[in-house]
């Protein structure tokens, strides 16, 4: 990679990381578009059973959010969640970009 590319690169994984920072004080505390259109096109009982019911697979950090840390617990999760995301790709793109 040439050193244009690689500034490109740095400045967008920060660009990633300060959205990350920020997101938890800029969100909207209402609820988000995919429960809002839930609600407008199923039954309201089914969407509360739906609630009710234990997810099939349960997740890390729930809700964007490590449990009793405030917002830093906020910040903390969506930033590893970042990083994650950021070296699962680059780990696909190493293993998909090898010459055959």
């Amino acid at each position: 990679m040439s050193g244009k590319n690689m500034k490109f690169l740095y400045a967008g994984i920060a660009i990633a990381l300060l959205i990350s920072v920020l997101a938890p004080f800029l969100a909207s505390p209402d609820p988000d578009g995919l429960e809002s259109a839930a609600s407008g096109v199923i039954e309201e009982s089914k969407l509360s059973e739906l609630e009710g019911q234990e997810p099939a697979v349960s997740s890390p950090m729930p809700d964007y959010a490590i449990e009793g840390m405030g917002k830093s617990g906020e910040v903390m999760a969506i930033a590893i969640g970042t990083i994650a995301v950021l070296a699962i790709s680059f780990g696909l793109g190493k293993v998909f970009n090898k010459k055959a």
